[in-house]
């Protein structure tokens, strides 16, 4: 039976130096988000958002507390439950304020390495790469490199390889601050879709609330402390994130 959250936390904390130097990023936050659920986190600068997204995407160890990704205990504490550069690889997809892409690949090649790195055949995986970039819209610049394409169309070849090895979980890190409300909103829509269509949690860092619209469930973030704020998505189930 396949579990029907994507990531859940339990008192998931971390901090950073010790005695006058400590600081706590994250406290103990407990937090569960459903398969195909689109989340925002709100927060001003230095309230811990991009702590809590590096550490359930399993880049920044916590200091204690668990992290379970499809059901499966990943993080106990400080200990790693599994070969986590590995697990990180097909279970989790990343998407920053930039795209990050390789210049010197075109956006199918970009895609297409996610795949490979995951031990795909060349073949296969260009297949799928050029499926997914069909899917969002982009396929007819999938031999283009990434200065070639707009800042929409580079986010979205970002977003296929975020897709590319079907992940559990999408984090997503102010994805639209380099873009205009036009191009931010189709952004912000566009992980709604993919959510809905593939199965994938999605985690937004954010500071722009031109698009909270597409949200299921908002989260305020103030000093390592996750609240769930105000619900802005009309359609959203009861039980479709609970966070205590």
């Amino acid at each position: 039976m396949i579990n029907a959250f994507a990531i859940e936390t339990e008192n998931l904390t971390k901090i950073y130096g010790s005695g006058n130097t400590e600081v706590v990023a994250l406290q103990k936050t407990t937090i569960r988000i459903r398969r195909s659920e689109v989340v925002a986190l709100l927060g001003p600068s230095g309230s811990g958002k991009s702590t809590f997204l590096t550490t359930v995407g399993l880049i920044n160890a916590p200091t204690s507390g668990r992290i379970m990704i499809g059901g499966e205990l990943i993080m106990d504490g400080t200990r790693a439950l599994t070969d986590l550069p590995a697990f990180r690889r097909k279970h989790v997809g990343f998407v920053f304020q930039k795209s990050n892409l390789i210049p010197f690949l075109n956006a199918r090649e970009n895609v297409q390495i996610a795949l490979e790195l995951n031990g795909w055949t060349p073949r296969k995986a260009r297949r799928r790469a050029i499926g997914l970039l069909d899917s969002l819209g982009v396929a007819d610049r999938s031999e283009h490199f990434p200065t070639m394409l707009s800042g929409g169309q580079q986010q979205r070849v970002a977003v296929a390889r975020a897709l590319a090895n079907e992940p559990n979980v999408i984090l997503a890190d102010e994805p639209t601050a380099a873009l205009d409300s036009h191009r931010g909103r189709q952004v912000m829509q566009l992980f709604s879709e993919v959510a809905h269509a593939h199965g994938a949690a999605v985690i937004v860092v954010t500071h722009d609330q031109r698009s909270l619209d597409v949200f299921n469930t908002i989260y305020d973030m103030e000093d390592g402390v996750i609240r769930q704020g105000s619900l802005r998505q009309a359609h959203k189930h009861d039980d479709e994130a609970s966070l205590r």
